[in-house]
């Protein structure tokens, strides 16, 4: 008797044809002005063209992280304009210390009192990301990261301030900024491309329900090009360890 929960070999085929026609056929649309979006996304293989998108990114009364990352990632989807069959990619980013969120600081005092206040603690890096298919279908993803950071002093806050860096990211630091360094690296063991601001397995497990594969071992090209050792990856994408 022919089981027929088994695909039959010519079932395969198709879908291994539809597969291969996604993965080399599909174009990403990075609806972002970050240049460590860029640089990360750059990593996956796919080939992507950046449109950067602004939204107002002042939470509502009462909301979380996770709803304000969640709903600015998809409102940023839904504001770009479609593009001969491009699959859009957004995504938002805050800093949550304790009840309180933290975005791009508006200037240096600001920056100052985040980074003072951040110091030698824990607090959550949230990174939401959405993806619009030519279709229509929107789907939404989050990470959360616990980030422990190191007791920097006054002089090196001093530093950070005067090369301009921490203005254009949330929380104002980055994990990748090396002559500052923030993040007790020691401590850290969760995903370093979320805290950058774009997590790759994230963005891959979300693209792969629309049939997207990328084109290389994105783990594997993360992990070198941030000198990293991730241990988080294969629980995000189902992968043995």
């Amino acid at each position: 008797m022919k089981d027929e929960t088994q695909p039959s070999r010519v079932a395969k085929a198709n879908a291994a044809t539809k597969s291969d026609r996604a993965r080399s056929n599909s174009r990403l649309l990075l609806a972002s002005g970050s240049p460590r979006r860029r640089e990360l996304i750059g990593l996956t293989g796919w080939p992507v063209d950046i449109r950067p998108t602004r939204a107002d990114e002042t939470p509502q009364p009462g909301e979380t992280g996770r709803e304000l990352t969640r709903r600015l990632a998809r409102l940023k989807a839904l504001a770009v304009a479609p593009s001969d069959g491009a699959v859009v990619l957004t995504a938002d980013t805050t800093v949550v210390d304790g009840e309180d969120l933290l975005g791009k600081p508006a200037d240096g005092r600001a920056a100052r009192e985040m980074l003072e206040r951040l110091r030698g603690r824990e607090h959550s890096v949230l990174t939401s990301i959405a993806v619009r298919a030519p279709d229509g279908t929107l789907l939404v993803d989050t990470c959360e990261s616990s980030v422990p950071m190191r007791r920097y002093g006054d002089d090196e806050i001093g530093r950070y301030l005067a090369g301009g860096s921490p203005f254009d990211k949330a929380g104002g630091y980055g994990i990748q900024d090396g002559l500052f360094e923030p993040v007790d690296m020691r401590s850290f063991h969760d995903c370093f491309a979320n805290v950058m601001g774009l997590p790759l397995c994230h963005v891959v497990r979300t693209l792969r329900r629309i049939g997207m594969e990328p084109g290389v071992d994105v783990p594997a090209a993360c992990m070198a090009h941030l000198g990293y050792d991730c241990r988080v990856y294969p629980a995000i994408l189902g992968e043995a360890a």
